[in-house]
């Protein structure tokens, strides 16, 4: 699951009396498009001059990168038709669902707040989020009139629903409700 999050990928090399380094970061797909080429077979610029080319040497210490995977446990996750039951409904912990779409100027607004309640609850709380348009199915057989929605779960049972873009004290409230100190 971690895998299929943003990675910061960095690489440094060094040659004696010259260095560069070079921080990039690039969305992978899966695992397997992780492959990085041998050391020697790549080039790299001094950002400070760049018409310096820096090649691996003899000399060059061994090129090191380190992957920071983003706190993907800590996220919203999507669901969809297939996972509902699974993720929802068959979920011990309180979950807390969002109803959003893309177009929606009210869900972009909350989804930031849904976000920091995901990583504040992680461990006592599932959060996930629902794109109506994707899967308009579970919205009508959730009675889903109006987006946002966000829906609270507590082993499998829906308890309480909060429509509009709401403040983070509001989401807070109703969440300690259903957690357990």
């Amino acid at each position: 699951m971690a895998m299929t999050n943003c990675f910061q990928v960095t690489s440094s090399s060094c040659k004696v009396g010259i260095s560069a380094h070079c921080t990039t970061a690039h969305s992978f797909a899966s695992p397997d498009k992780l492959n990085f080429p041998p050391s020697s077979s790549y080039t790299r610029r001094d950002f400070n001059n760049p018409s310096v080319t820096l090649l691996p040497s003899s000399k060059a210490r061994r090129s090191h990168f380190v992957c920071k995977a983003q706190e993907a446990l800590d996220q919203v996750q999507p669901v969809t038709e297939q996972t509902w039951e699974k993720l929802v409904i068959g979920c011990e912990n309180p979950v807390l669902v969002e109803f959003w779409a893309p177009w929606c100027g009210p869900c972009r607004m909350i989804a930031p707040v849904i976000d920091e309640l995901a990583k504040e609850y992680a461990g006592k709380l599932s959060c996930y989020k629902v794109n109506t348009d994707e899967c308009p199915n579970i919205a009508s057989q959730c009675g889903i009139r109006s987006i946002p929605t966000v829906l609270f779960y507590n082993k499998g049972e829906r308890k309480e629903s909060i429509i509009g873009a709401v403040p983070k004290s509001t989401l807070c409230s109703t969440l300690e409700k259903y957690i357990d100190g």
